[in-house]
């Protein structure tokens, strides 16, 4: 992380234009990759890839599965141009909104088209062709043959969760697993091309990306969603009770977003089964990952040294209490296993000095945010660009803040603790510690962390468009309409182009 200067975009690939209602790994990805390029950006931040569950908001941070891709982000016009979709299937998309993600219009227009692209490819594809997907899914068997079981139970099932399911096939008894892989092997198979398809993609645009030098940084969420393969497949690694409902959840305190925390509701790890079994779990996941993308993001790593724990029955976070996390155990044991780990410290939030020292004691850089930095605690605040260390990641914002055009607005004022007079205070702190009038803040502040020490800086795509509140990703703890903002094509002006490319080499980044 400390080789050199490098700066870089946050957008997640369901931000990106296309014919098909979310941005996906077609045309407009290799598009963002030109201008990340054009523009000397090195670095592309992503949120969570994995599969989204209308259940869940379609957050890519509560997944029916942490390893595998998200079926709606497969390029559909790739697949008709390898043979697997006719070009008259594509035509009738209907007239998806251009700025936002409808996941339920998009859902139903492209997962039949998926399966149908399944049957071409059994009845179509080439001996070479098949024998490359019967390598992925033997490469990755570990988690796929679980995966695409528990997903074609889940449509069996009319998508309820796991723990309503027929006992036999709820706890996995050896007889109801052959009579149900037996009764779902087309839809299993299906899954697993979808996967196959997934991948083959993303393999392909990350070449892409590394042939004009840009790295990809991923997102690991410390917690898996209770309604996934993972937890169906691996009961005893999580706090169940004889039901398999979760006795403990996830959440924070309360904090910056929430006078109540943040209640999460993930099911919790019982930490020392995993360290029995020599954290193989979390290796294995660590592994998936980092043969995804260049760079990880551990999401709320604070959770691996202590974390949050709130009775289930509980309605918010309030009542909850502080319980260890592994601490160093689990990243040795991956680095022994995976070698030197590219991991980026999460460390927002409620920070303890345990957790500074351990995040140091691994070598991880961590994460400052403009956005943070002018409270009233600005005399000793970190995320003063002034007070960067170098090994450290900077962002004006990230996927969980307002943009920054719409937090100097104070457009979005439900969406934080802070009081009126405390949000007036912060921004004429900004105004004073940038010496700007404001008219440019989001240019302002990308100028403030391109300059800093900081080895990485950060831009989400919205600060560098100066969009407002209407832009932005995720609201913390409001459920519905979070995760589908998108961008337009014609928002890349060539004035903004040469602008990010001028604070960039300025900066020498």
């Amino acid at each position: 992380m400390t080789q050199s200067r490098a700066s870089g975009i946050l957008l997640h690939p369901t931000s990106l234009p296309g014919k098909f209602g979310t941005g996906d790994l077609g045309d407009d990805a290799y598009r963002f990759a030109d201008f990340l390029y054009s523009t000397g950006q090195r670095r592309w931040q992503m949120l969570p890839l994995g599969p989204t569950a209308t259940v869940f908001d379609n957050s890519p941070y509560q997944s029916p599965s942490v390893f595998a891709g998200n079926p709606l982000l497969i390029s559909l016009e790739k697949l008709a141009r390898d043979g697997f979709l006719e070009s008259a299937d594509l035509e009738a998309a209907p007239a998806f909104p251009g700025s936002t993600v409808d996941y339920e219009a998009v859902t139903q227009f492209k997962l039949p088209l998926l399966r149908k692209s399944c049957q071409v490819f059994q009845s179509r594809a080439s001996q070479a062709e098949k024998k490359q997907f019967d390598a992925f899914c033997e490469q990755h068997s570990f988690w796929l043959d679980d995966y695409a079981l528990f997903m074609a139970l889940k449509e069996a099932h009319g998508f309820a969760a796991w723990n309503t399911w027929e006992n036999d096939i709820k706890w996995r008894q050896p007889q109801a697993m052959k009579e149900w892989q037996r009764k779902l092997e087309e839809d299993i198979y299906c899954h697993r091309y979808q996967q196959y398809q997934f991948f083959q993609q993303w393999d392909e645009l990350k070449r892409y990306c590394h042939d004009r030098d840009i790295r990809l940084i991923g997102d690991i969420p410390i917690f898996v969603a209770y309604d996934s393969a993972e937890v169906w497949a691996r009961p005893e690694l999580f706090y169940l009770d004889d039901q398999g409902k979760p006795t403990v959840v996830a959440g924070v305190p309360p904090d910056y977003f929430s006078s109540t925390g943040q209640l999460w509701g993930n099911p919790l790890y019982r930490w020392e089964v995993m360290a029995e079994q020599g954290y193989a779990w979390w290796i294995e996941r660590l592994r998936a990952v980092r043969r995804q993308v260049d760079i990880i993001r551990l999401d709320h790593f604070r959770g691996f040294e202590t974390y949050w724990e709130v009775l289930a029955a509980e309605t918010t976070a309030i009542n909850g209490r502080w319980v260890p996390g592994p601490g160093a155990a689990l990243f040795e044991a991956a680095q022994q296993k995976l070698g030197q780990l590219p991991l980026i410290a999460e460390d927002l939030g409620m920070i303890t000095q345990e957790v500074i020292a351990l995040r140091d004691r691994l070598g991880f850089p961590g994460m400052r945010v403009l956005q943070f930095a002018f409270g009233d605690d600005c005399a000793d605040n970190i995320h003063r660009p002034h007070t960067y260390p170098q090994n450290c990641v900077a962002y004006t914002g990230t996927h969980d803040n307002n943009t920054t055009v719409g937090w100097f607005r104070d457009d979005d004022a439900g969406a934080t603790t802070r009081s009126h007079e405390e949000r007036q205070r912060e921004r004429q702190r900004a105004l004073e510690y940038l010496c700007t009038d404001g008219r440019e803040i989001n240019w302002d502040c990308i100028r403030a962390i391109f300059q800093s020490a900081a080895d990485t800086a950060i831009i989400p795509l919205q600060d560098v468009l100066g969009l407002g509140s209407e832009a932005r990703m995720n609201i913390p703890g409001k459920m519905g309409g979070n995760w589908r903002w998108r961008f337009t094509s014609d928002m890349f002006t060539d004035q903004i182009k040469a602008r990010l490319r001028e604070v960039t080499e300025c900066y020498c980044r």
